[in-house]
């Protein structure tokens, strides 16, 4: 069904202002989705009458929200200006807490990362951490050219599950002291700005999605195995979080160990691969990267706990396919770095586990999941706050 215009609807209750700002916001987003377009161009896509395309146009420029950015000249006619959506207009904040790195990033409107910083969390309390957090991201935004006043959203990406009723992260069990409340309350008023807090999990599923291996899934699930083991799931574009944003949270399935019952977590997670690779006969200072080196190097010990990793992890694929019905599984993390040792054998076990079997492939975007996925999140709720800030809706 073609747009309308006020002058179209001459007998409807309409509030004109609010009309108005429809009109913009649905030449915004195609201009955003679609790429520069005309007037004319506008017009013919939206259903819109030229002079109603005309005067939006006007409005969207003068706010800051379009610019002017070429022509094109028809074989016959006029040449036509092309208009853009601003990058410039604002920004966004995205923020990756793990345990061994901190990764922040600025991006524009356009989703351009236009400055970034990677640092060493060395910090040894929950409060130092939130102190990191704070004075790199105010580097970054310093850094970018932004103004703090520009950043209109942030995204915060860290393990565990963020209990907005008690305003605490709960799960975290990596980052130590990392549950107390107030944490991310001090953040937000720090730095100035709008800030959500979600899953890092939960993040790297949609930044696979909007970045990577996922771009076009009905379905995924993304496997996240490092330090810990987690799950996030995006469905028709969207992240499933459950009922109290615990969906995913796949480390907790019970899993039978040696020593008694244990958890899914510690059976595939990379201190797993480093118990195997022990089990197995290697020795020294161990890393879940040094065992898997060591098994492209041909090490049998090393080759034998890849091995295993993969049969477990083809365990967890079962139990997630069962579930879900994922058309993808995307194996991301620390262990990702290693799928390509890691396929063989989980797609060998599978076959002997279910009939079920989804496309698995590694993820695209490394270490850089969980951050794209926070500045994509952000870029979300930053480009509607930057539109009504600017438009006056």
């Amino acid at each position: 069904m073609p747009a309308t215009d006020a002058a179209e609807q001459p007998g409807q209750p309409w509030n004109r202002r609010r009309l108005r700002s429809a009109n913009e916001r649905l030449l915004l987003d195609r201009l955003r989705a679609g790429g520069p377009a005309s007037r004319a161009q506008l017009a013919r896509e939206t259903g819109l009458s030229k002079p109603t395309v005309s005067s939006a146009l006007a409005a969207l420029e003068e706010a800051g929200l379009v610019h002017e950015v070429g022509t094109r000249a028809p074989e016959r006619g006029r040449v036509a200006v092309l208009y853009a959506p601003d990058p410039a207009a604002g920004y966004a904040l995205g923020i990756d807490i793990g345990r061994g790195w901190l990764r922040v990033a600025v991006a524009d409107l356009d989703g351009t990362v236009i400055a970034r910083a990677d640092v060493r969390n060395r910090a040894r309390t929950s409060g130092a951490m939130a102190d990191l957090v704070v004075s790199t991201a105010r580097r970054v935004v310093a850094g970018s050219g932004a103004g703090a006043h520009e950043v209109a959203h942030a995204v915060v990406g860290t393990p565990g599950v963020y209990d907005e009723k008690r305003r605490r992260v709960r799960y975290a069990m990596h980052l130590p002291g990392w549950g107390r409340a107030g944490l991310f309350d001090r953040m937000r008023e720090e730095l100035g700005v709008p800030l959500e807090v979600h899953n890092d999990a939960n993040l790297a599923a949609l930044g696979e999605y909007t970045y990577g291996a996922g771009a076009g899934s009905r379905l995924f699930a993304y496997i996240m195995i490092g330090t810990g083991l987690g799950m996030g799931v995006v469905s028709e574009g969207r992240l499933f979080t459950g009922a109290h944003g615990g969906a995913g949270e796949i480390g907790f399935l019970p899993w039978p160990g040696r020593r008694g019952p244990g958890t899914l977590e510690e059976a595939v997670s990379g201190e797993a691969v480093v118990e195997a690779a022990r089990h197995f006969g290697m020795t020294g200072q161990l890393t879940a990267k040094a065992v898997f080196d060591a098994a492209r190097e041909g090490q049998g010990p090393a080759a034998e706990a890849v091995r295993l990793e993969g049969e477990r992890i083809a365990h967890t694929v079962a139990a997630v396919t069962a579930v879900l019905d994922p058309d993808l599984v995307v194996l991301g993390g620390g262990v990702g770095h290693s799928v390509d040792l890691l396929l063989r054998p989980v797609r060998e076990t599978l076959r002997t586990l279910t009939p079920l079997r989804p496309k698995i492939a590694p993820g695209r975007l490394g270490e850089d999941a969980v951050l794209l996925g926070a500045v994509a999140t952000a870029l979300g709720t930053a480009r509607e706050v930057v539109f009504e800030r600017r438009s006056g809706s």
